[in-house]
C-alpha cells in the first residue's frame, strides 16, 4: 500500500521505522540523523508524516525522532488514556527506553500538549522545548463560543466540540474522513496548495478507521482533565520557544504565564500548518533555538 509507513519512508532515506512497547501500548516512530536528541510529536489531523518536510533539514544536526503519540498511525489505540498527561509518561518510557537522559522535545496541535505536558512532568529529562503553534489546554478553553459570531475575525473551531461527542462521530465518517481533512486543510491554510493531494491521502488512510476516529477523539475528549492537571502545573524553568502561524497570538497570550525562559517566534503568511507551509521557516527558528 503506497500509503503504509514501509513505503513512506523509502521517501526519506536516512530514517527507518520502529515500534516500541511502553506504559501498556506499542508506539510507532521515525527516527534519523545524528546528534542530540529532538523528539517531535505531531498533531491532528495528521501523522509522523506532518514533518516530512523538516525531517532531513533538522536532521543535518540532531538525532530525530517523529512519535506517533497513542490513537496516532501506526501506534496503538487502547480505549483510555488519551490524557495529555499520561500520553507524555508514553513518550517518557520511550525516551527511558532509547536511553537518551535528556531530550530536547517539540510538538504541533495536539503534540504541541503532548510535549509541553511532558516538559512540565518530566524536567528532568528536558533540556528545551519547541511549542508548535498550539498551547496546552487550560481553563480558557471553557470560553470558546459554541456558535460563530458574525463579524469576528476567527475561524470557528466547531471541530472541537464535535470530537467530544461519543460514538457518533466514527458512525458518520467511518471511511469518509477525506471530508473533514480537506475542510481542515482548505479553512486552517493560507497556501493550500503546500499540502498536496498525496498528503491529504496519506492521512486519509490513517484516520479512515472507526478506531482511529474514536481514537483521535479521545485526545479531545480529554481536554477537562488535561485543564485540571494544568492548574498543578510549576512554571517551566528550561529554555522554551513559541514558533506560531495563525496561533501565534494564543502562544503570546499563553506561554508567557506558564514559562521562565521564553522566546516566541511568528511565522509570516503562514496559518495553521506550519510545518507544510513554511518548513524552512519553522526549521530554521527550531535550529536557531536548539543551537543557543
Amino acid at each position: 500500500m503506497k500509503y503504509s509507513d514501509q513505503e513512506l519512508i523509502k521517501l526519506l532515506p536516512i530514517f527507518s521505522n520502529h515500534y516500541v512497547q511502553v506504559n501498556n501500548t506499542t508506539l510507532h516512530y521515525v527516527s534519523g540523523g545524528q546528534g542530540e536528541p529532538l523528539v517531535l510529536i505531531p498533531g491532528y489531523p495528521e501523522t509522523w508524516w506532518a514533518y516530512h518536510k523538516v525531517m532531513p533539514i533538522l536532521a543535518a544536526k540532531y538525532h530525530v525522532i517523529v512519535v506517533e503519540m497513542r490513537g496516532m498511525g501506526s501506534s496503538d489505540k487502547p480505549m483510555e488514556g488519551y490524557e495529555k498527561k499520561n500520553m507524555a509518561k508514553d513518550i517518557h518510557e520511550l525516551v527511558k527506553i532509547l536511553d537518551f537522559g535528556k531530550v530536547n522535545i517539540g510538538g504541533h496541535d495536539i503534540g504541541a500538549h503532548v510535549a509541553f505536558s511532558f516538559a512540565a512532568n518530566y524536567p528532568e529529562s528536558t533540556s528545551k522545548l519547541i511549542v508548535l503553534d498550539t498551547p496546552h489546554p487550560d481553563a480558557g478553553m471553557y470560553h470558546l463560543p459554541i456558535l460563530p459570531i458574525p463579524g469576528a475575525d476567527y475561524l470557528y473551531p466547531w471541530w472541537l466540540a464535535f470530537n467530544q461527542v461519543k460514538e457518533l462521530p466514527e458512525q458518520l465518517l467511518e471511511g469518509r474522513m477525506e471530508i473533514v481533512i480537506e475542510w481542515l486543510f482548505e479553512n486552517l491554510m493560507k497556501d493550500k496548495k503546500s499540502i498536496t493531494d498525496f498528503d491529504k491521502a496519506v492521512y486519509a488512510s490513517a484516520y479512515n478507521s472507526k478506531d482511529a476516529i474514536r481514537a483521535s477523539n479521545g485526545w479531545y475528549q480529554a481536554f477537562p482533565q488535561d485543564i485540571e492537571d494544568n492548574k498543578t502545573y510549576s512554571r517551566l524553568t528550561m529554555p522554551v520557544i513559541g514558533i506560531g502561524g495563525s496561533g501565534y497570538e494564543m502562544l503570546k497570550m499563553s506561554l508567557p504565564n506558564s514559562t521562565t525562559d521564553l522566546q516566541l517566534k511568528k511565522v509570516e503568511e503562514s496559518g495553521h500548518f506550519i510545518l507544510s507551509e513554511k518548513p524552512n521557516e519553522t526549521a530554521g527558528f527550531i535550529m536557531e533555538f536548539l543551537g543557543q
